[in-house]
């Protein structure tokens, strides 16, 4: 079976460029023959996390299911004032439904993170935060972060990435997460 490869993007604003950056990168994980599934914020609408709350809502539990199959995973964030967006955080948070399993939490996964935030000062700041949190969740962050700096306008109308070296970043990132979940698979399997 194909690696899975799950999309997190932390913004409520369709097409923005935190988006636009992760369906980028995982069109190039398709690329590399890997299955993806991507959760925006219309997936990620969910209740603030409640760590007792016995029943979750169904789109917490896709979620939540898609993250146990996955083999690798991306998360695309806007930089708010040098953090994630709530959004994103509380998706993450719910994560902890995932204590007891096999596999916690994001354990043995590499994780591709990717930031776009208006400038690089709160980009890199939020891309630390973003790394640390997946340090915390027990994933590997992608040696490569990448900071899509939205002043710069990146991407052309269509949505494509207009900037070669932005194109290039994400294209190593999607190489990186697809090449560690796929030699996942084969040492598993």
């Amino acid at each position: 079976m194909q690696p899975l490869i799950v999309g997190i993007g932390g913004t409520v604003r369709p097409d923005s460029s935190s988006e636009r950056a992760l369906r980028a990168v995982l069109d190039n994980v398709r690329a590399h023959g890997v299955r993806t599934e991507l959760f925006t914020a219309r997936d990620l609408g969910f209740a603030m996390y409640e760590p007792d709350l016995a029943q979750r809502s169904p789109a917490a539990t896709a979620f939540l299911d898609a993250v146990r199959r996955a083999d690798g995973v991306l998360i695309s964030t806007p930089g708010y004032h040098g953090g994630l967006s709530g959004l994103l955080k509380n998706a993450l948070d719910y994560l902890q439904d995932l204590a007891d399993d096999d596999r916690p939490y994001l354990h043995g996964r590499a994780v591709g993170c990717i930031v776009s935030a208006y400038g690089p000062q709160a980009g890199v700041t939020t891309l630390t935060s973003l790394r640390s949190t997946v340090h915390a969740l027990r994933g590997w962050p992608t040696p490569l972060g990448v900071v899509v700096d939205s002043t710069a306008q990146p991407f052309a109308d269509d949505g494509r990435v207009a900037d070669r070296k932005l194109a290039a970043q994400l294209a190593t990132v999607a190489e990186q997460v697809a090449r560690f979940a796929t030699a996942e698979i084969r040492i598993v399997a």
